[in-house]
């Protein structure tokens, strides 16, 4: 399973350190979010290691949705529990992190599996900037430059079919609701393969302390991702 380097499981115990949920975000999402910096004192597992770890485990349902409902640090014990309708994932004191819910046949080809995680995530992991800053500047507002945070909150995505290899998957809609200092954004996207539409879905991220756009601070911002990705794929050539 390629997402083994990703977690250590035991006696059913799931648990994401640091440096795997870091290299996960930045190899396989390309997010180079500094919450998933391994140093971050502030550290949180990405949701989309959490969004694959549920598919490995339950399947990809016909239509499935995903609520996130708390951060996950450092090594944090987590249980995905199968439920009715679903897969709940908890702490160890029992708090829902992830809450799924699936309907329809389930397909548990690993092709399948392995294909739509990987585009998923890597869709995911372009949010920032490409998506979300063009998003900001229609709407005249920017995130916190000094601790600019965003939140992963929900997605859903329907298949038509679950017989497909290789996917794609393309973003048709993106928006920006402005409420004073918070924002929520709407990410649709199609689901395809060989560019026949196979599916569709939608992600729902949280913006907090919003403030008038300053575009030269801005600007800074998106240089400065860009230097920490920079950064980390030039240490890695050479490692």
């Amino acid at each position: 399973m390629f997402l083994s380097p990703f977690f250590t499981e035991e006696a059913g115990v799931v648990r994401i350190s640091a440096a795997q949920g870091s290299a996960f975000a930045k190899d396989i999402a390309g997010d180079f979010n500094l919450i998933h910096d391994a140093d971050n004192p502030r550290f949180c597992a990405p949701g989309d290691l959490l969004f694959a770890l549920v598919l490995a485990r339950h399947g990809v349902g016909s239509r499935m949705s995903f609520r996130f409902t708390g951060m996950v640090g450092a090594d944090v014990p987590l249980t995905f529990t199968e439920i009715d309708g679903g897969m709940l994932v908890t702490d160890a004191a029992g708090k829902s992190c992830l809450e799924v819910a699936s309907s329809g046949p389930v397909s548990r080809d690993p092709t399948l599996i392995e294909s739509l995680s990987r585009r998923y995530v890597a869709f995911s992991g372009q949010n920032f900037p490409h998506i979300l800053v063009p998003l900001m500047e229609r709407e005249g507002v920017m995130v916190n430059p000094d601790r600019p945070l965003v939140i992963y909150e929900r997605m859903f995505f329907e298949l038509d079919r679950l017989d497909a290899g290789d996917l794609d998957l393309t973003l048709v809609e993106s928006q920006l609701e402005v409420k004073g200092r918070r924002g929520e954004a709407r990410l649709g996207f199609q689901i395809g393969q060989a560019g026949e539409p196979i599916g569709r879905g939608s992600k729902s991220l949280v913006l907090s302390g919003l403030r008038d756009i300053d575009p030269a601070t801005l600007q800074g911002l998106v240089e400065r991702y860009a230097n920490w990705k920079a950064a980390y794929l030039a240490a890695n050539a050479t490692a």
